[in-house]
């Protein structure tokens, strides 16, 4: 009796462990996941990807004026490495849940705090961090499986689109890159970044060209100098003296650092002086380029640019014939005797 007691423990131990074993098999709506940076904030979508299978999508397998999870299985999930705006409104960084509410003509877009939720079967609106309204448009070609894709990526922003059927919703992505690099730079001066002079330099430098605080910017330079006074981190000061609306003192240092500039450091401002539409100041310090550093086709070549920018034919075939005499590269020797035969024929 007790052996049979025993033999009939283990059979049912044995029928219930291959009742509850589950062979992992492929999944109808298979996940996927996309990313994107905008500018240094990371934006993750992890979400499944069902197929429209013959199916009609809006208004019956996605019923209009209710919660819908935005793909299959459990809730559509999105992450922002900082604080963004989506669709002109702020969220900040973090993880959400991603609901839509559609129906024939706007769609309202949660983004909730809930995050593991099967589906949007508890959906809770009070749970929401925020909610926006988009227009989706209707498109030719049709997406069987429904898919995220990010269109128009730039350092500021992008489009979050969802498309599946022949419908695409988008969802405007924006983020204050200047404001999260100034953060992130902060902290990395704090660290090993901090015993370098071109790590404050360049802090300096992106705060001038992206309207951070001068002061601040001003205090970074100086740290740069005193670390190692050189060309670049001593023009920093003067583009920062520039800004603060002492001009003259700004073109007294860079009078007195001149000497110290290489090609590279010349080239850098000649090109900087160039975007702001100041071509007789970059003629000038490229002409001084090009007499300092006579046997560098690049001085020559950079020289020839900007006086065909400024109009002057002669002198640019002149500065164009020098370079093509010193360089060596195939690639940059056919792309200045076409520069020269543009002009000549011209």
């Amino acid at each position: 009796m007790k052996s049979l007691l025993i033999a009939t423990v283990l059979f049912a131990a044995t029928t219930a462990a291959h009742a509850q074993a589950q062979l992992k098999l492929p999944e109808q709506s298979p996940a996927a996941s996309v990313t994107q940076t905008v500018g240094l904030t990371e934006i993750t979508v992890n979400y499944h990807r069902p197929a429209v299978a013959g199916r009609r999508i809006w208004g019956e397998l996605v019923p209009y004026n209710q919660p819908w999870r935005a793909g299959a299985n459990e809730n559509t999930t999105i992450k922002f490495s900082s604080d963004v705006k989506v669709g002109g409104k702020p969220l900040h960084a973090g993880t959400y849940g991603i609901h839509m509410i559609p129906t024939a003509k706007d769609w309202t877009i949660a983004f909730s705090t809930m995050t593991t939720a099967w589906g949007s079967f508890t959906y809770d609106q009070k749970e929401d961090a925020q909610r926006i309204t988009v227009t989706p448009r209707a498109v030719a070609t049709a997406e069987e499986r429904l898919a995220y894709r990010f269109d128009d990526p730039s350092d500021t922003k992008a489009t979050l689109v969802l498309a599946w059927e022949k419908l695409a919703v988008p969802i405007a992505i924006e983020v204050e890159t200047p404001k999260v690099v100034m953060a992130s730079m902060r902290g990395q001066l704090r660290g090993v970044a901090g015993f370098s002079w071109q790590a404050y330099n360049q802090a300096a430098s992106y705060w001038v060209k992206n309207a951070g605080p001068l002061d601040e910017a001003m205090k970074l330079a100086d740290r740069s100098i005193a670390m190692n006074a050189t060309y670049a981190n001593q023009n920093t000061r003067a583009t920062i003296l520039e800004k603060q609306g002492n001009a003259k003192a700004a073109a007294e240092l860079r009078a007195r650092i001149l000497p110290l500039a290489g090609e590279n450091d010349l080239n850098q401002l000649a090109y900087q002086l160039i975007g702001e539409k100041k071509l007789d100041e970059a003629a000038q310090l490229l002409q001084q380029a090009a007499e300092k550093f006579a046997s560098s086709w690049n001085a020559q070549d950079s020289y020839g640019e900007v006086l065909a920018l400024k109009g002057d034919k002669p002198g640019a075939i002149a500065a164009y014939s020098k370079a093509l005499a010193l360089v060596k590269d195939p690639v940059q020797k056919k792309r200045i005797e076409d520069t020269l035969a543009k002009l000549k024929a011209s």
